[in-house]
């Protein structure tokens, strides 16, 4: 039987061997298991191999495992989902990471919300880089002014993109479009010395994000299968 352990370190291998086929350190990459709609049950399993950093869509589901895990000093929970307005404190007091903000009043509202007895709340800007009606994020044109804004927040600490491009099996395909956002994450970097995460590739194009450039890619059904199960 496949475990989640089995899963995890094969799909670190994947990310290991994606990133030597192109020069670079297996170090520079890392795993985001995404445990939207999983269970307490799995998600101890995949912490039993070694895996401490986990991404959440629903904020309610992701708070009751928050409370679950709180005993473990060293989670890191990342908001990968679409972030409401009427969710934003919750983001705010429970999350190390958002990795969807799209808008200067979402991010006013966690810097304002973010408790004083945290740390800053690390922050992606989300980039809609296919250019998709149905997604969130904003364009390329956009981001140098929300960026200025977002750095200026003081609860908060600007680390770099996030992007979900459209679904594309081809490869070239997919590679150019992660090479546009690893462009803009190097300006970035130029003007904000402490960016430094690029939030690229899920199980389906994870080896062309690691090629193109991405620093943490977004990982759920390759560890935990279809979702819901253990």
């Amino acid at each position: 039987m496949i475990t989640i352990q089995q899963n995890i370190h094969d799909v670190k291998k994947q990310i290991a061997s994606a990133a030597e086929h192109c020069g670079r350190s297996p170090k520079e990459v890392s795993l985001l298991a995404v445990s939207k709609t999983q269970s307490v049950s799995a998600i101890k399993k995949a912490i039993n191999a070694g895996q401490y950093a986990f991404g959440e869509n629903y904020v309610q589901e992701a708070i009751d495992k928050i409370a679950y895990f709180a005993h473990h000093s060293k989670l890191e929970w990342h908001f990968i989902g679409l972030l409401q307005s009427n969710k934003s404190r919750l983001v705010a007091e429970y999350f190390t990471w958002c990795h969807t903000v799209d808008s200067l009043k979402i991010a006013q509202r966690l810097s304002h919300q973010r408790p004083g007895n945290m740390p800053a709340l690390n922050i992606l800007i989300q980039i809609n880089i296919s250019g998709e009606k149905s997604k969130s994020g904003i364009s390329l044109n956009e981001l140098p002014q929300l960026a200025e804004n977002i750095y200026t927040l003081p609860n908060l600490q600007l680390r770099g993109l996030m992007a979900i491009p459209a679904a594309d099996n081809d490869y070239p395909r997919q590679l150019a479009i992660f090479q546009q956002m690893h462009q803009a994450f190097l300006l970035l970097k130029e003007n904000y010395p402490q960016v430094d995460t690029l939030s690229l590739g899920m199980t389906h194009d994870m080896t062309a994000a690691i090629h193109a450039g991405s620093t943490l890619v977004r990982i759920g059904t390759a560890i935990f299968g279809s979702r819901g199960k253990t």
